[in-house]
């Protein structure tokens, strides 16, 4: 109870001495606050583990060490993956904001995607599930998904620090206008954007070490334009390449500061940490790998360029440490892996589209899907756009309009396969992701 009472105090100081959030926000803190302390003491057990979803932007596969690129170091990055799990089949959306709907709300675009920089109104959002258990919960970094800072109490946040939310000025050297909590910062001279947004982050975790917390990290780094960061070695003359090296690897500190933040708190064992990227790398950007591949990001392409994205999940004394899997993963599975490891029941009328991941994180099954499939169309007012549909798992790909490639020998889709001339892998193959595109093809709703 000494401990409830603690929590309780804790959040109260925060909310009136230093005025981070408004009255009604204090109100939703404390009462979450007793209902996590009535629990504990109702069930005598240990409050449910703290959560940090980080992503990065336009950020591919192959930009970590731990992948195995030779471009870029990340020293923070790979200790994560050392400590934890890393995937080798995890997928995005090939663009931002189909990104970030998807992984927020657990359901493929098909579903629920009406445009480019919007999550409508009415979406559960993980942030509205999880705050509905009793965390408390924080966002982060980059918005893009409307104009209206009211909108963030309704997906479920209790505090933000964003930027894209009404206007989009300058992001990185003397950035422009965040909002943090309804009060708009204006920046200025000097304010370099991700470490203002990481300041933040660290402040979260303090403010709320003594409840379950969940932050969600979408950061503003490494998407264009390519700049000097605080540590490159000259603000000046640097090639796109250079620039992005740097922002890689300033992407790399920024983690591996708020992971430092976690450690001094007493909570690393606490806190399920899982870093991911939007999409993948810009199209622009070539990154050499250990083995001698050259990979040209694939931004906004349906090609595994376009959505293979890294993956990785570190909790000590919780899951496997030190593996690397196989499993297939895609941004659908976020919202019932995070339900899962907050322990919570997922409603049985809700409409989901993913798969929890955690007993491939505890070791309890090799994977928990064999295909993934994507709806993919930006539909950016204005302007024209292809529509993409595809179902695929690690080795076959198959397009609504029957192309089947090969993707291990074919990863550029240069070469479709006769589908009347299959051996009997790509035979079993076909069928089952026939199946799986069957079952999508009236999942479009009017919107």
């Amino acid at each position: 109870m000494d401990r409830f009472k603690k929590t309780i105090v804790a959040l109260a100081r925060v909310a009136f001495t230093h005025m981070k959030v408004s009255m009604q926000q204090t109100v939703r803190l404390l009462w979450g606050g007793l209902l996590w302390g009535m629990l504990v003491v109702a069930w005598g057990r240990e409050l449910p583990p703290n959560i940090i979803l980080i992503m990065a932007d336009d950020l591919g596969y192959e930009c970590l060490g731990s992948s195995g690129s030779a471009t870029y170091e990340t020293p923070r990055l790979d200790l994560l993956a050392e400590e934890g799990v890393r995937f080798r089949h995890a997928h995005s959306q090939p663009l931002c904001t189909p990104s970030r709907v998807q992984i927020m709300t657990g359901k493929y675009n098909v579903r629920n995607y009406k445009r480019f920089g919007l999550l409508s109104y009415g979406e559960r959002t993980f942030g509205n599930m999880l705050q509905e258990a009793g965390y408390v919960t924080g966002i982060a970094g980059k918005w893009q998904l409307g104009e209206d800072r009211n909108s963030l109490a309704g997906f479920g946040f209790d505090e933000y620090f964003l930027w894209q939310l009404e206007k989009k000025e300058d992001r990185y050297l003397d950035s422009g206008e965040m909002i943090e909590n309804g009060r708009v910062l204006p920046g200025g001279v000097g304010q370099y954007g991700p470490d203002r947004v990481s300041d933040f982050a660290l402040g979260f975790v303090e403010r709320h070490k003594n409840r379950p917390f969940f932050l969600y990290y979408p950061m503003i780094l490494p998407h264009s334009p390519f700049m000097a960061t605080p540590h490159s070695e000259s603000v000046e003359g640097l090639s796109r390449a250079e620039a992005f090296q740097d922002m890689v690897e300033y992407m790399d500190f920024l983690v591996g500061r708020l992971v430092d933040k976690v450690e001094s708190l007493g909570l690393r064992k606490s806190t399920m940490i899982l870093f991911t990227g939007d999409n993948g790398t810009h199209q622009s950007i070539f990154s050499e790998m250990e083995d001698g591949r050259v990979i040209q990001g694939g931004k906004g392409t349906p090609l595994d360029r376009g959505t293979h994205v890294p993956l990785i999940a570190s909790w000590p004394g919780s899951i496997r440490m030190g593996m690397t899997s196989d499993a297939l993963v895609d941004f659908s599975d976020f919202f019932p892996t995070l339900a899962e490891v907050a322990q919570i029941d997922l409603r049985e009328s809700e409409t989901l589209d993913g798969f929890s991941f955690l007993p491939v994180l505890r070791d309890e099954l090799p994977a928990t899907r064999g295909w993934i499939y994507c709806w993919y169309d930006q539909l950016k007012v204005g302007q024209a756009s292809p529509l993409y549909e595809f179902a695929r798992d690690r080795t076959y790909k198959l397009y609504r309009d029957g192309r089947l490639y090969h993707l291990p020998s074919d990863p550029d889709e240069e070469s479709p396969l006769n589908v009347d001339h299959l051996d009997e892998a790509a035979r079993s193959a076909h069928a089952a992701l026939t199946g799986v595109l069957a079952y999508y093809e009236h999942a479009r709703p009017e919107l």
